[in-house]
């Protein structure tokens, strides 16, 4: 007798959008050598040149400048071991921007030698372990796809309205008032169905209600 097949949630899934919430810098040090951890956020291929090329004149008389970055989610991404032996630096620091899920990230490990080898391993170990601690101190912050709205309604309705809208926890953008209301708002995007339902019922589908637009927010 075959398996009757499990039913799937048909309920939207909520999006998010990760990445570093501002500028760092930290010291490693490991075996002597001294590691300068730098990270910020960047939402471009030139934001991100330029933040390599700022560390890299801070400190001029470096042994080596490791980085990598990733833009929109892999969309643009590189990185490099500036020296080191080929796969043991720029790339685990690429590694751990994608392991750890967020984006819109440039990181630069800078090294000052101290006379003692690493070894490959060594190496992989230290530059991910600075990298780490930068994105760390920057903040890895996480924002959630809201949808914005636009309500059009008479003043009676706009009370119960702008009760509803505190309830359900909807972010206030903008009121405008003249003969009616006009209120802009935004709701976490799974949820903006059920509160223009909600809406559209509580003013018996007077409020005219447009979509215009999306963004991520906290």
């Amino acid at each position: 007798m075959a398996k009757a097949k499990k039913k799937e949630s048909s309920a939207p899934q909520e999006k998010e959008y990760i990445t570093l919430g501002g500028v760092s810098e930290i010291e490693y040090v490991e075996k002597k050598s001294v590691f300068y951890g730098s990270a910020r956020r960047v939402t471009d291929v030139g934001g991100a040149v330029d933040f390599i090329r700022t560390v890299s004149e801070k400190y001029p008389d470096a042994t080596h400048h490791v980085y990598a970055y990733q833009i929109a989610g892999g969309a643009a991404e590189r990185c490099s071991d500036d020296g080191e032996p080929q796969g043991t630096s720029g790339p685990p620091v690429l590694d751990y921007i994608k392991k750890s899920g967020f984006t819109d990230a440039v990181i630069v490990v800078t090294r000052y030698f101290g006379g003692i080898l690493l070894g490959a391993g060594g190496l992989t170990r230290a530059y991910t372990t600075a990298a780490a601690k930068a994105a760390e101190a920057a903040g890895i912050v996480r924002f959630t796809e809201y949808t914005e709205l636009c309500a059009r309604m008479s003043w009676s309705d706009y009370g119960r309205v702008e009760k509803l809208l505190a309830d359900i926890g909807a972010k206030i953008d903008g009121v405008s008032y003249g003969d009616g209301v006009e209120c802009r708002f935004a709701v976490r995007t799974p949820e903006k169905d059920i509160a223009a339902a909600r809406i559209t019922d509580l003013t018996a589908a007077r409020a005219a209600l447009t979509v215009t637009g999306t963004r991520f927010d906290s």
